[in-house]
């Protein structure tokens, strides 16, 4: 299955405190991702089609679903694995997103959650908000710092201008139809990133057929991340002791119950033969 990696980049490893966006499918493929750690971060899964099994050493097993947000929180360690189900013959698409936790959040106790995002009109498009709130739209899921997400299904020829958040930066991910965001066209699976100060995102679809789009943003996170394999730390050292950890099966990260692959824990990959170094944050943040 093609999975394309838009965030981080070259140009620009964070929008507010989204530090990961993985865009994959559509695919007729079976998905069956072993038990993996996680530390410093929240998970964001969701589904455009099909469909994905979760279990944590939480204890939480979930079926994800098209239009229903599963948000993981690692906290010091946690670990999940992911499988895509059997019940339907619909292609595997979606996006897996992760959320940097903030230095005074990042030890929290690990947690799962699901929520349905119920579809609601703005002008020519309908949206379901997942995280944070947009035109009117709130979720009731808790998040660290301030964000949104939001996926945006666009009428055939519809202009929108949004409301948002201009204390946000924001991103929209391209996922189908021909769109244009505050006035730049976009191809197919582009993330546009929009900087902070704007209280509109003007969103046209020139195609004939509704359009698809998820909107991310958050506050400008003003923390640096080291971020290597699973695991978003601070230091080097933290990195290689968050691998130690997982490699030497401690309680740190707990086990999956459930899981019936043939291999049980996913082996972490070898560290490089350098110090790693923090990502740099963007300019306007410094």
């Amino acid at each position: 299955m093609t999975v394309r990696r838009t965030l981080p980049q070259r140009h620009r490893s964070l929008i507010g405190a989204w530090c990961f966006v993985d865009h994959y499918g559509p695919g007729e493929v079976s998905m069956d991702v072993a038990p993996h750690p996680h530390t410093g971060l929240q998970t964001v899964s969701w589904l455009f089609s099909g469909e994905i099994e979760h279990r944590d050493s939480l204890g939480s097993h979930a079926l994800i679903r098209p239009g229903q947000l599963n948000l993981m929180t690692s906290g010091d360690g946690i670990c999940h694995s992911e499988v895509s189900t059997a019940s339907t013959a619909v292609p595997l698409h979606g996006v897996q997103l992760w959320v940097a936790l903030p230095e005074a959040h990042r030890h929290t106790a690990r947690d799962f959650v699901s929520y349905i995002a119920e579809p609601v009109r703005y002008e020519s498009a309908s949206l379901r908000v997942f995280l944070g709130s947009l035109a009117g739209s709130t979720s009731p899921v808790t998040t660290f710092t301030p964000l949104v997400g939001a996926e945006i299904v666009l009428d055939a020829r519809a202009r929108v201008e949004l409301p948002v958040d201009p204390d946000f930066e924001h991103g929209v991910l391209l996922d189908s139809g021909r769109v244009s965001v505050a006035g730049t066209e976009l191809n197919l699976n582009d993330l546009a990133y929009l900087p902070t100060g704007s209280s509109q995102c003007e969103l046209v679809n020139h195609g004939a057929e509704p359009a698809r789009l998820l909107l991310i943003g958050g506050e400008p996170f003003q923390e640096q991340i080291l971020m290597w394999w699973n695991f978003v730390g601070r230091t080097h050292e933290e990195i290689v002791a968050f691998r130690e950890a997982w490699q030497g099966e401690s309680e740190q990260f707990g086990s999956v119950d459930g899981y019936t692959g043939v291999v049980q824990r996913l082996p972490a990959p070898a560290l490089p033969g350098v110090t790693l170094k923090p990502r740099a944050l963007p300019k306007e943040s410094l």
